[in-house]
Parts: structure tokens; C-alpha cells; sequence
């Protein structure tokens, strides 16, 4: 079975300081959404793992992160893309849960909730702590440069097995060409 995990805000979709909001504020990175298309018609099946913090700060409500998440599907499914499941932490920092990256809880629970094993899985993620969730669930990391990633990449000492790449269009390029005959 072939897994890839994505982290939402910065690989997906544009990031921001003040956190995706509303509907409106989400907009996708360009070729983002063909790119997982392409993984969909290569027989990947995709999640997204994302930290939310901004519900625990009362930034937004649920239903906002449900309208959010209801426009990324629909813009994947313009262009024939799927994600089949979003996996989310709603807590902050100070709540000192195990689902909140860079602790292995979302992932586990992917594993869990699908019945499969993470060891052939890959995470494409733009933050350390995307990394670190998936080196410590035996998970292969990727880093992509959108969102905060060029500045992850600049304070990536001891991580010499993380692949990187410009976005994730140019990762899922490398990924399907790796499968070519």
C-alpha cells in the first residue's frame, strides 16, 4: 500500500503568520493540487496531518476548519485529486497532548484508524517538527521549500536522510519517476 502524508498549511496551501482562518484565507500553492491528483492516479492514497493550534486560541471554530477543508476538497476534485482522510491536532502547545507535531500521535493514529503500517509511507512537510513526527513514527520525511521551508532547511543540522524539493509538484515528480519502468 502506498501512503503519503502531507502537512497542510505551507505545502498545500499558502501559510500565514496569522493562521488559515476562514475559507476565503485558504488558497492552494500553485500545482499543489495536480500534484496530488497525480499521486491519486498512481495508486497513492493521500492524508493530510495538520496542526490546527488556532482552535485552542479561539481563532476559529470547527466549522470554519470544516469549510476549509470542505474548499481544498472541492478545488482537488476540480482536478480529479483526492485526500481521504484529514487528520488534525486541535491543541496548543501549552495542552501538552500526544497528537500535536512533532510528537508521533497523528501519525499513529493514521495507522491506526486505516489498519495499515506507516513503514513504506512517506511526509512531505515544510516545518522540523513535520520531520521529527515522521522520523520517530518510522515514517520517510520530505521536505518541500513553500511555507516555512527554506527556513527549516536552513536549520536542518543532523537530518542528512531528509530529501528536499522546491514543492510538492517537483516531489511528487521525483516520487512517480522513481516508479517508471
Amino acid at each position: 500500500m502506498k501512503l503519503v502524508i502531507l502537512d497542510r498549511d505551507g505545502v498545500i496551501n499558502y501559510d500565514s503568520a496569522d493562521y488559515i482562518k476562514s475559507a476565503d484565507e485558504w488558497r492552494p500553492i500553485p500545482g499543489s493540487l495536480e500534484a496530488i491528483a497525480r499521486l491519486n492516479q498512481a495508486g497513492y492514497r493521500v492524508v493530510v496531518a495538520t496542526n490546527q493550534s488556532g482552535l485552542a486560541r479561539g481563532l476559529f471554530t470547527p466549522d470554519d476548519l470544516t469549510e476549509i477543508h470542505a474548499k481544498m476538497h472541492r478545488q482537488l476534485a476540480d482536478v480529479g485529486g483526492n485526500i481521504e482522510a484529514v487528520f488534525f491536532c486541535p491543541h496548543s502547545d501549552a495542552d501538552n497532548c500526544t497528537c500535536r507535531k512533532p510528537k508521533a500521535g497523528l501519525l499513529h493514529d493514521i495507522a491506526s484508524r486505516m489498519g495499515i503500517s506507516l513503514s513504506n509511507a512517506v511526509m512531505v512537510g515544510d516545518a522540523l517538527r513535520d520531520l521529527q513526527a515522521a522520523i520517530s513514527s518510522g515514517v520517510r520525511p520530505i521536505l518541500v521549500l513553500t511555507g516555512k521551508g527554506r527556513k527549516t532547511l536552513a536549520d536542518l543540522d543532523g537530518f542528512n536522510d531528509v530529501m528536499v524539493y522546491d514543492d510538492l509538484a517537483s516531489m511528487v515528480d521525483a516520487l512517480l519517476a522513481t516508479e517508471e519502468p
